[in-house]
């Protein structure tokens, strides 16, 4: 009997471990790897891939003429980017444009400032053919941008992307509405443990 409730309180305490252990871990985790890239920032320098590297970073793709979901969408990315510095979190955020030919770095600094005063760990590119963020977009992050001729609105993810010290992406999340900042602050913090 004795040898028993041992066992049994060996099991219990097993098992209570193992799944500590494992609630460290995201679910779902992807793992897609961000291809290398060299773009132009809001600055007009270059930044690349490589200014991210050993940083946790938080990507969306948005253009400056946009009348829907881009204004909500990088509202929520201010708030989110609000949540992580009261967290004391090392982030960066890192917006896309998916029209580059209209997106110029000024206008981009401009669209930017509206959301926040400090761009200092936010990183809005653009300096690359139509082309070459489609194929980027579509390859890195599973996703798809079109923009038909004549039309002045691009078809674009409305997800944010959260990737890892390796330029990893770990999982996407709402970014437009119902944006899970709770879920995602909790993720950046089990990677950066």
């Amino acid at each position: 009997m004795k040898r028993r409730i041992i066992i049994s309180l060996f099991c219990m305490v097993f098992i209570l471990f193992a799944s500590a252990g494992c609630s460290k871990e995201i679910p779902n985790r992807l793992n897609w790897e961000v291809e290398d890239f060299t773009y132009t920032d809001q600055d007009g320098e270059k930044f690349s891939l490589a200014h991210l590297r050993g940083k946790v970073w938080v990507a969306d793709f948005i253009f400056t003429n946009c009348s829907t979901v881009c204004p909500p969408m990088t509202a929520n990315m201010a708030k989110l980017k609000e949540l992580v510095e009261k967290e004391k979190l090392d982030v960066h955020f890192v917006s896309f444009s998916v029209d580059p030919e209209v997106d110029t770095p000024d206008r981009l600094k401009e669209y930017g400032k509206k959301f926040t005063d400090d761009l200092s760990n936010w990183t809005f590119l653009t300096g690359y053919s139509q082309e070459e963020i489609i194929r980027m977009v579509r390859n890195s992050f599973k996703a798809i941008v079109e923009k038909e001729e004549g039309n002045k609105q691009v078809g674009h993810a409305t997800y944010f992307y959260l990737v890892d010290q390796e330029g990893k992406i770990v999982r996407y999340y709402k970014g437009e509405k119902d944006v899970p900042y709770e879920e995602i602050v909790e993720h950046i913090k089990m990677i950066q443990e």
